[in-house]
């Protein structure tokens, strides 16, 4: 098979990393990809957007299989544009992406179905906004509708916060289109735990647990980002948990897309929140987190080939699932002032020292090629990942190997994995 994935950062990465490994591929490409998949994939030079681009390159070499990383081009319907030039695709058409697209949709799902979430109001008026929360309880979450690169959701503990927050989203437009219409919910507290799973329209797989730290610095502090680390399983995510969860969330947002016309095929992230009233959803995404997808395909037994093929076809059913006995971390290294302004372009070394050790990985999310110098290109610049039996001896061996690499600037959370001393 040859197969082209739609992506560039270290979610991608972990995708190719598997993909490399199956006896199916005998080529890979990746559109636009970075320094570490150029090692597995040959990267061209095309935009995650440029759909037109990629559906030529696509025909061009005659590509077998597509896989879409990432939620943009998913929400805009890449994979419609693949289908319709006949290759095949993997993920969700642009009708069943906007559980990911629209928190405003998700939510009214949520509520149609009755899967448990926060309670919520919708809004696309700034002065109706504005006047419920004048009667509001606080804390109080806002978030934009659209697509926000993970950074949409503000949590506002007084009015004057909130006011603030709905001027930022609906009226200065800081999440541009996305914050049109704005979505008003409680806040909920308990653990998070992402979990993720294959779906091939009717039948969910989910994966092992995951959890990821969304705040740039030590003790939760800072800014929101897209993620500075994960670990997996979650050993908060208890049997009781998962059974909770397979009655009255997985399958039924599954059967709930179905009933409304829009058949999802693909990956179906699920956030959820651990309450003291029992699991609810915080989110969708439709495709794999990342960092997530850094701590869990690694701890996968099957073909990736396999699997999405399944998903594709409908025949996930027939799919024994399977997952390692054993725990990962995964700690980002990022540059310095992320997620707000840093340098680019400096020299990184020590990437050779994983090729000699069994169980670490280092995912690249931010990087190219400079000459033949691999430097960094982004906030989130390498997911470095390690294995352990336990969930503690995976976080002593990640943080290991975080001092292999070295550039300037460099930056990462401490505490990644904090939690698991709480258990």
């Amino acid at each position: 098979m040859k197969v082209l994935i739609v992506g560039g950062g270290g979610r991608e990465h972990a995708i190719a990393y598997c993909v490399a490994k199956s006896s199916k591929v005998e080529k890979m490409y990746c559109a636009p990809g970075n320094a570490g998949i150029a090692e597995l994939a040959e990267c061209v030079p095309i935009g995650a957007m440029e759909f037109d681009k990629l559906v030529t390159f696509a025909k061009e070499k005659a590509i077998d299989l597509a896989i879409v990383g990432m939620d943009d081009p998913l929400v805009g319907g890449l994979i419609d544009e693949f289908e319709k030039a006949g290759i095949r695709a993997f993920g969700p058409r642009k009708n069943a992406a906007i559980l990911e697209g629209s928190k405003a949709f998700s939510k009214d799902l949520m509520k149609k179905y009755d899967i448990p979430t926060a309670a919520y109001e919708n809004f696309d008026n700034a002065d109706e906004a504005l006047a419920y929360l004048e009667t509001a309880k606080f804390p109080i979450v806002l978030k934009a509708d659209g697509l926000a690169l993970g950074k949409g959701v503000l949590i506002c503990n007084t009015l004057e916060e909130a006011k603030a927050g709905v001027k930022e989203i609906m009226l200065d437009k800081k999440f541009g289109a996305s914050g049109n219409t704005m979505v008003v919910e409680e806040f909920m507290t308990g653990r998070e735990v992402s979990v993720l799973s294959f779906v091939d329209g009717k039948t969910i797989k989910t994966m092992t647990s995951a959890q990821d730290h969304k705040r740039a610095k030590d003790g939760d502090q800072g800014l929101n980002t897209g993620g500075m680390g994960t670990f997996s399983p979650s050993p908060f995510y208890t049997k009781e948990v998962d059974e909770f969860c397979r009655k009255y969330v997985y399958q039924k947002t599954v059967d709930a897309m179905a009933a409304e016309g829009r058949e999802f095929k693909g990956i179906i992230f699920f956030g959820l929140m651990l309450t003291e009233d029992g699991p609810k959803v915080l989110e969708y995404n439709a495709r794999f987190g990342d960092p997530e997808a850094q701590v869990v395909l690694p701890r996968m037994k099957n073909d990736l080939i396999d699997v999405i093929e399944a998903c594709i076809d409908g025949t996930l059913d027939q799919v024994d699932l399977q997952f390692e006995d054993n725990a990962a971390v995964c700690v980002v290294l990022a540059s310095d002032g992320y997620p707000v302004a840093y340098e680019k372009g400096l020299p990184i070394t020590g990437l050779d020292e994983f090729k000699k050790h069994e169980g670490y990985y280092c995912f690249h999310a931010g990087t190219k090629f400079d000459g033949d110098q691999i430097v960094t290109n982004g906030g989130r610049v390498l997911g470095v990942t390690a294995k352990g039996a336990t969930l503690k001896e995976a976080r002593a061996n990640a943080y290991k190997a975080t001092e292999w690499v070295k550039f300037d600037n460099k930056y990462m959370r401490h505490d990644i994995g904090k939690a698991i001393d709480e258990v």
